[in-house]
């Protein structure tokens, strides 16, 4: 069965610093690129990065360029996201997702991808 585990999230203060694994299992991660997404309170899920599989190609939305680096271990099943600068408007649930289409296809298109996390909580607070 396929499985995608996020972990590392908690509660960081403004300026402060975290980095997410997404932890896969039942399934090839080496055949995947990997999306990360976060749904704020009251908001919609927004997609803001993924990376592919074998090359590591990587895309970010505007609003965590700079900010934010994807990466990968597929030997270790693993992507991470590590995030730096962090606001409060950052904070947020955030989830991986795996799917079989590359870079060619929008970070944010949830209908293309195939498997999902349940998500680890991020707070940024003073």
């Amino acid at each position: 069965q396929a499985k995608l585990v996020e972990s590392g999230g908690g509660l960081v203060q403004p300026g402060g610093s975290l980095r997410l694994s997404c932890t896969s299992s039942g399934f090839a991660l080496g055949y995947y690129s990997i999306g990360w997404f976060r749904q704020a309170p009251g908001k919609e899920r927004e997609g803001f990065s993924c990376i592919t599989p074998t090359s590591g190609a990587t895309d970010y939305v505007d609003s965590v360029k700079g900010r934010f680096t994807i990466s990968r271990d597929n030997g270790k099943r693993t992507v991470y996201l590590r995030m730096n600068s962090l606001r409060p408007e950052d904070t947020a649930v955030y989830y991986c997702a795996a799917r079989r289409t590359g870079l060619g296809a929008s970070v944010s298109a949830a209908a293309s991808y195939d498997y999902w996390g349940q998500g680890t909580q991020v707070t940024v607070a003073s």
